[in-house]
């Protein structure tokens, strides 16, 4: 199709995406709404966020990790998680021991604890959505198809920023 003669493309292109059928804007969509309903919720009742919620989560889980570590392990870029761990450290959530800038380790106080008790049944509320309409065989396969997924799209971001930095 050629564009009219303000050079504007007025029409649909004959190649597109059909955005009823492909999967990754699927699952952003899918992911946008639940993130956007965890991080409503939890302003709303705690005055955080979710990825303040994230770096509590990852240090439940990994007690003692390093801002880093958390980045890696949640999966957001380190400046997002040094935003949180400051706010977290100021609301007294967490604390910061001694170590080289980077490679701090992090733990939950007391408070921490009860927050991310507090803050669980929200995000429980996300994967409730999403598995309510799978039975149990399903939910093991569809996670194990997703973690593959992850290993295949870090690889190619990896290949991707290889091929990048060889043609500079």
């Amino acid at each position: 199709m050629d564009p009219t003669a303000d050079g504007l493309q007025r029409e649909p292109l004959r190649t597109t995406l059909d955005p009823e059928n492909f999967t990754p804007r699927l699952l952003s969509l899918l992911s946008n709404a639940l993130v956007w309903r965890e991080s409503n919720e939890l302003r709303r009742r705690f005055g955080l966020g979710t990825n303040d919620w994230r770096v509590i989560s990852a240090l439940a889980f990994r007690p003692g990790s390093p801002a880093t570590e958390v980045s890696e392990f949640i999966g957001v870029n380190k400046a997002v998680v040094s935003k949180s761990v400051n706010t977290l450290a100021e609301r007294g959530l967490i604390v910061l021991l001694d170590g080289p800038r980077g490679s701090r380790p992090m733990y939950l106080t007391a408070a921490g604890v009860q927050m991310h008790d507090d803050m669980l049944p929200i995000s429980m509320r996300g994967q409730d959505i999403v598995l309510a309409h799978l039975s149990a065989e399903e939910i093991v396969r569809v996670n194990d198809l997703l973690r593959r997924m992850l290993v295949d799209a870090k690889q190619l971001q990896v290949l991707e920023n290889e091929t990048a930095a060889s043609s500079r």
